[in-house]
């Protein structure tokens, strides 16, 4: 009998959302009478988490495991060189994050994550990485009014 991956992956999200929920609800309530608290959006990752991962169990169950694939070719397959290049470029955005500032690490871990799912297309990667990376600093810091880290200067 083969255990699929998608079937462990499953379970193991429903167990992470279950415990960001519950540990979302030990987050204290906003001081200043809001309804609106640090805790809600926790809790909704948590939930969309749980969410999701029920409807992967539900699909995972009904779907037909697919041939067998060799052990040997499954770790040097392209999906898993893409799995492991965006996972190390995640690991480098979370170190450099502080030190380079929200700008450039965001937009160099977008331009990487692009051109490793869809290679050649320079300018589109180009153009969507600097202009997510500038609206949602923009919007955050002016128009919400928070804090993100800026420029190495």
């Amino acid at each position: 009998m083969t255990v699929r991956f998608d079937k462990i992956a499953s379970i193991v999200f429903f167990v992470i959302g279950i415990l960001f929920f519950t540990e979302a609800l030990k987050i204290s309530d906003s001081a200043y009478g809001s309804s609106v608290g640090p805790k809600i959006f926790p809790m909704g990752l948590g939930a969309a988490l749980i969410a999701l991962s029920i409807l992967l169990i539900i699909e995972s169950y009904k779907s037909k495991p697919k041939e067998q694939h060799n052990s040997a070719e499954s770790l040097s397959s392209p999906q898993y060189k893409r799995f492991f290049i965006i996972l190390g470029s995640a690991i480098g955005y979370v170190l450099l994050l502080e030190p380079l500032g929200y700008l450039i690490t965001t937009f160099v871990f977008l331009l990487i994550s692009f051109q490793v799912l869809e290679k050649g297309k320079w300018l589109n990667s180009l153009l969507i990485a600097a202009a997510f990376s500038a609206v949602i600093y923009f919007g955050y810091v002016n128009i919400l009014g928070g804090s993100l880290p800026g420029f190495p200067l």
